[in-house]
C-alpha cells in the first residue's frame, strides 16, 4: 500500500473514532406546558400593564379634546369682544386726533360752559370713562391671548398622546402576536373556546346561573358582569363582544349610570376606599400595580377580564396581590 493511501487510511479511523468518543451537541428539549404556562402569565402580566397604559393615553386625549372645545368656545365670543374694545378705543384715538388739546382747553376756559369746577368735573368723568374703554380692550385682548396659548399647549399634548397611542399600539400588537404563539404551543390554541354557562355551578371558575341579589345601581352592575361571563378579552374594549380589566368594570357600571374612566388607577382615583370587611356586591378590587381591577361579586370572588387569549369568568378575588378596594360612589 502506497504511503498516499495509509495516511488517508489513518485520517479516516483518526476521524471516525474521534467521532464516536467526541459528545454529542445537547438537544435542546421543548418546554414543557408548565413553563410555557409560566410564561404565558408573565407576558400576559406585561402585555396587560402596557394594554392599561394605552387606555389612560386614550382617556388622556379625550380630556383633552373636552378641553379644546371648550376653548374653541370661549374664544369666539372673547374675539367678537375684543374686536368691539378695540373699535372703541380706535374711535377714541380718531376722536383725539381729530379735536386735539386746544379744544380740551377751550372747553375748560370758556365760561359759558359753568363755573371751572363743574368744566373740571366733567372733563374727568370723560377721561375716565375713556380709560375704562382703554384698559377693557386691554384686559379683552390678553384673555383672548391666554386662552389661544392653552388651547396652543393642549392641542400640542394631544398630537403628542395621539403619536404615543400609536406607538403603544403597535407594540400591544407585537406582544399579543407572540403571547399567542406561546398559547398554540401550550394549549393547541390562541384563545379559550366561548364558555358554555350551566343551569348552577358551585365552581371558582365557571359562571353561576343567577346573580347575587343587589339592589339600586350595584345589583345592575353585577348583573351586567355575569351577562359577560364567558364572553372574550379584548385589550382596549368595553363592550358588548369582549373587554379588558378595566373595560369591563366601565361597562358594569356605565350600564348602572356612572361613568368610571377606562383605565385601571384612574377608576382607583375615581372611588372611595372601603376595607375588605365592607365589600359589598359591585365595589371594585384592584391589584398591585393598579395595573388590573375586578368586580366584586359577594362570597370572596369577583368578575374580571383576565387577560389576553382568555375569556370573562368569576373566580375568587385572591387570585393575585391585591392593591385595595373601591366603591363607585
Amino acid at each position: 500500500m502506497s504511503s498516499l493511501r495509509m495516511l488517508l487510511r489513518t485520517l479516516a479511523v483518526a476521524g471516525l473514532s474521534a467521532a464516536l468518543i467526541a459528545p454529542s451537541a445537547p438537544v435542546r428539549a421543548e418546554p414543557s406546558v408548565a413553563e410555557l404556562t409560566a410564561r404565558i402569565e408573565r407576558s400576559s402580566t406585561e402585555l396587560e400593564r402596557i394594554v392599561e397604559s394605552y387606555n389612560k393615553l386614550n382617556e388622556e386625549i379625550k380630556t383633552n379634546q373636552a378641553t379644546a372645545a371648550d376653548l374653541h368656545a370661549r374664544i369666539g365670543p372673547l374675539e367678537a369682544q375684543a374686536a368691539q374694545s378695540r373699535a372703541a378705543v380706535g374711535q377714541i384715538a380718531a376722536t383725539a386726533y381729530k379735536t386735539g388739546g386746544l379744544r380740551t382747553a377751550e372747553a375748560i376756559l370758556d365760561p359759558a360752559g359753568g363755573s371751572l369746577v363743574d368744566r373740571l368735573g366733567t372733563l374727568d368723568q370723560l377721561t375716565r370713562q375713556r380709560q375704562q374703554q382703554i384698559d377693557g380692550y386691554t384686559a379683552d385682548q390678553r384673555a383672548l391671548l391666554d386662552e389661544k396659548t392653552r388651547l396652543d399647549a393642549t392641542l400640542a399634548r394631544q398630537a403628542a398622546q395621539s403619536r404615543a397611542v400609536a406607538k403603544t399600539k403597535k407594540r400591544i400588537e407585537q406582544d399579543l402576536a407572540k403571547l399567542y404563539e406561546m398559547r398554540r404551543a401550550a394549549y393547541g390554541r390562541a384563545t379559550e373556546a366561548p364558555a358554555k354557562k350551566p343551569a348552577r355551578s358551585t365552581t371558582s371558575t365557571t359562571p353561576a346561573a343567577n346573580p347575587p341579589a343587589a339592589s339600586g345601581s350595584a345589583g345592575t352592575a353585577v348583573q351586567y358582569a355575569y351577562g359577560a361571563i364567558g364572553k372574550p378579552y379584548v385589550w382596549g374594549a368595553e363592550g358588548p363582544n369582549g373587554y379588558d380589566c378595566s373595560g369591563l368594570t366601565l361597562a358594569a357600571w356605565r350600564a348602572a349610570g356612572k361613568r368610571l374612566p377606562h383605565n385601571a388607577a384612574m377608576q382607583w382615583n375615581a372611588t372611595s376606599r372601603v376595607s375588605r370587611s365592607a365589600l359589598q356586591p359591585g365595589d371594585l378590587v384592584f391589584y398591585s400595580g393598579l395595573g388590573h381591577v375586578a368586580l366584586y361579586v359577594g362570597d370572596g370572588q369577583v368578575i374580571d377580564a383576565p387577560s389576553a387569549g382568555r375569556n370573562v369568568l368569576k373566580r375568587k378575588m385572591n387570585m393575585m396581590s391585591i392593591a385595595g378596594y373601591g366603591r363607585v360612589d
